[in-house]
């Protein structure tokens, strides 16, 4: 089981917005002992949605969706889970309930706006039509519901609504995985070192320990700080089981020192 992002919305892509949600999505995991292992952007588009719902939905990993749940013609994603499954949309029970709240809520005591016959608090109750047999994901913002499929999770586009919901959803339906695989990465600076010559080093310490994995995360130096880092430097390091990080950091630190280049190590 892995955890996946997918982010749903042209608005990303066009750049009008910039995505906010995958470093957030890092971030709660992370305190929580588990990891993010892939992420997607699509666009507002139904036939490739579905296509990669359906993909996604056929494996065991945790996805959490964000965008395209509303009600608006650009909003495709609640559409596209059914179609996925094979499934209808209806309005979900309780998803009807907390709408009404919240238009009853928003109506600030006017009768006419909290009429809920009204054609325009009729189509909000469209954001509560969800693929048959569909768990609410509660939305502490505004009670409008997200909702979940398998170990699909489906929020807003919104930060303020789509991270407290992330929140929730680990909260409530994975705390059995957190911190469960204890990993550590330790890493250093080498400068001026072509990557060629350092693979074959690389791969002698993934060889050595296994389930160590080696990264190598080069620049081509900052001008503008005038020191060290202004020259080529690769962010040379390992990750994996903290009991084996320690000599695997050891042994890919020392054969790069054996080969004269300069190093910094980090704190």
């Amino acid at each position: 089981m892995g955890f996946g992002l997918i982010v749903i919305g042209d608005e990303i892509l066009s750049g009008r917005r910039e995505d906010k949600h995958m470093r957030r999505a890092i971030e709660l995991m992370g305190a929580r002992g588990i990891a993010l292992d892939w992420a997607e952007y699509i666009g507002d588009d139904r036939v490739r949605i579905t296509a990669t719902l359906r993909r996604t939905l056929a494996t065991s990993d945790v996805v959490f969706c964000t965008g395209g749940i509303g009600a608006t013609p650009d909003d495709h994603t609640r559409q596209c889970v059914a179609a996925a499954l094979g499934v209808p949309l209806a309005l979900h029970p309780e998803a009807r309930e907390l709408i009404a709240q919240r238009i009853v809520e928003t109506a600030e005591g006017d009768p006419v706006k909290a009429d809920l016959e009204r054609p325009e608090n009729q189509h909000r109750f469209k954001m509560g039509e969800f693929p048959v047999g569909a768990r609410i994901i509660p939305n502490s913002y505004n009670r409008i519901p997200g909702f979940s499929v398998a170990d699909h999770h489906f929020m807003p586009g919104f930060p303020v609504m789509a991270w407290p919901m992330m929140e929730w959803v680990l909260d409530h339906h994975y705390s059995d995985l957190f911190h469960l695989a204890r990993e550590q990465s330790r890493a250093f600076y080498v400068f001026e070192a072509p990557e060629s010559t350092l693979t074959p080093l690389m791969e002698q310490v993934e060889s050595t320990f296994d389930g160590i994995r080696v990264f190598s995360l080069p620049s081509v130096g900052d001008v503008s700080r005038g020191d060290r880092f202004a020259r080529r430097h690769i962010d040379l390091g390992v990750k994996g089981p903290e009991e084996l990080v320690a000599p695997a950091y050891a042994m890919l630190l020392n054969g790069v020192r054996a080969m004269g280049f300069e190093i910094v190590e980090q704190g």
